[in-house]
Order: structure tokens, then C-alpha cells, then sequence
């Protein structure tokens, strides 16, 4: 039950980050002042801080580890470089070419996240 209810909110969290980084690097493209908003600069870090402790969490329970099991270690792999796009997107990329050639690169890295926790295969989608 607990283990389930953990995943569940897993998942939301995975939907909520990445929906809200969607809506961000959209932001940033437009130069929208909405990325100024307080809210905007502080739900991200509660939503992924809920994310990383429920897979922390999950981890615990299932005694499935980075390391230990392939798709785990390709998940982490791939978060890895999804932040450091993310960031280059978002805060550090100088020009906004440079920003936007990340941010479609973190989306590509978070797309493959979710494939390789769908299929459990450090080739996602391309285990098929």
C-alpha cells in the first residue's frame, strides 16, 4: 500500500516538474516577466524535492538501487543530465539560441527519464 501510494506520487510529481519546466523554458523563449514570480522560482524546488524523496523512498522499500539495477542507474544518469540542461536552459546559457538548443536537450533527456522508467530498460523507448 505504501509502496503504491509512494509511485503515485512519484508520478504526479514527474508530471507536475515537468509540465512546470515545460511552461518555464516557454517563459524563457518569450522573455515572459512571469519567470520573475516567486511562486515560480520557489514550486519547482518543493515539487522536486518531493520527487527525489519519493524515488528515495521507493528505492528503500523495492532494496532497488542505482548501480544495482541498469534502468535505475540510466535514470539517474539521465536526471543528471536533465538538471545540468535544465540549468543552462533556464538560468546560465548566455544567448537565447544557446538556451533554447538546451532546453529542447533537457526536454529530450526527460522524455528518455520517463521511457526507461516505463519500460525499465536503459533503452526506453528503444527496447521496444
Amino acid at each position: 500500500m505504501l509502496c503504491l501510494a509512494l509511485k503515485n506520487l512519484h508520478v504526479l510529481c514527474v508530471v507536475v516538474s515537468g509540465s512546470g519546466f515545460f511552461l518555464r523554458g516557454l517563459w524563457m523563449l518569450s522573455d515572459s516577466p512571469r519567470l520573475n514570480l516567486r511562486w515560480v522560482r520557489v514550486v519547482p524546488h518543493f515539487v522536486d524535492t518531493l520527487l527525489l524523496a519519493s524515488a528515495i523512498a521507493m528505492a528503500v522499500i523495492s532494496d532497488q538501487y542505482p548501480l544495482a539495477q541498469d534502468w535505475l542507474t540510466a535514470k539517474l544518469i539521465g536526471l543528471l543530465v536533465y538538471i545540468l540542461c535544465g540549468m543552462m536552459a533556464l538560468r546560465r546559457g548566455k544567448s537565447k539560441t544557446t538556451r533554447g538548443i538546451f532546453f529542447a536537450a533537457a526536454l529530450l533527456a526527460f522524455a528518455y527519464i520517463v521511457s526507461v522508467a516505463i519500460t525499465r530498460s536503459p533503452l526506453g523507448v528503444f527496447s521496444w
